[in-house]
């Protein structure tokens, strides 16, 4: 049977607000998770999302701080199969809070699997604040990862209409969008750069949107992990960019983003092979190192 959720998956929030004195200052958190369904090759025997950070789902769970998720992209290994996203919503009632998607290509790229996802869940592209913060997730699969027509309209709204009374900026989409084969973003490669158009949008119309306002903007993409590079973080003024993902098993990963009550922001990396959460190192260590 078909979910009503329209996107969001509502479920129980537990203790979205902190009661641990060493945590006193943090308002709320969430985390970012990209590539969930895992490796390629393991998609058909894995039940829901990459066994690893399945196993990181009771952590998520107790953690009173984190009051939702964001999955960018590649959520299943073929949005089309109903069967898959139902294994996914079993995991998200075990995690026992809200999950906004911010969807990929296997999640959406043809009309099949668009068809599924938006019976299931909704809007491909929306908006919601949390807190005095805006949250945005794009959906870039609509136009070979430009964001043009009706959702840049669209857009363009939400930044006039909400960015002034908004306390930080999150956005959200699958693909690389920053990335080029000839720019200085090369060096970070997605995991494909499959339906991407010879040029994109981004830096010509999405980035200006964001660059000039006096907030801080977070800008998250997962479409790594599976290859050799998981990880990219980039800060330049209000503008910071980060790419994560798993299914390799040498870099899976996700971030979790906590909000301090003063507006500040912390990004946390946190490894998901071994015991060792802290085994990548921190976010900042994956600092893209030319200029852009």
């Amino acid at each position: 049977m078909f979910k009503t959720s329209l996107f969001l998956l509502v479920f129980i929030c537990i203790g979205c607000s902190s009661a641990q004195t060493d945590k006193s200052s943090i308002d709320y958190s969430f985390f970012v998770a990209g590539h969930v369904y895992g490796y390629p090759g393991e998609s058909e025997t894995n039940v829901g999302v990459h066994p690893p950070f399945k196993e990181k789902i009771p952590l998520l769970r107790d953690d009173e701080n984190i009051a939702f998720g964001v999955f960018t992209g590649d959520i299943v290994y073929n949005g089309a199969l109903e069967k898959e996203w139902d294994e996914l919503d079993q995991d998200i009632k075990t995690l026992s809070k809200p999950v906004y998607f911010a969807p990929g290509n296997h999640d959406i790229a043809n009309s099949k699997k668009r068809a599924v996802f938006e019976r299931w869940y909704g809007a491909s592209y929306r908006s919601f604040t949390h807190h005095n913060d805006l949250y945005i997730i794009l959906d870039p699969n609509l136009n070979q990862w430009n964001i043009s027509g009706q959702q840049l309209e669209w857009l363009q709204n939400e930044v006039a209409t909400k960015a002034g009374t908004s306390r930080n900026i999150f956005v959200f989409f699958h693909q690389l969008l920053w990335w080029a084969k000839d720019n200085a973003y090369s060096g970070y490669p997605p995991n494909s750069p499959s339906g991407r158009a010879e040029t994109i949008n981004f830096f010509t119309e999405v980035y200006p949107l964001f660059e000039k306002l006096p907030q801080q903007v977070y800008m998250f993409a997962g479409d790594t992990g599976v290859y050799e590079q998981g990880v990219m973080y980039h800060q330049k003024d209000n503008m910071t960019f980060v790419a994560s993902g798993m299914g390799g098993r040498k870099q899976d990963n996700f971030i979790t983003v906590s909000v301090k009550r003063d507006g500040a922001v912390a990004l946390e990396l946190i490894a998901l092979n071994g015991e060792n959460s802290k085994a990548l190192g921190e976010l900042k260590d994956y600092t893209l190192t030319e200029n852009n």
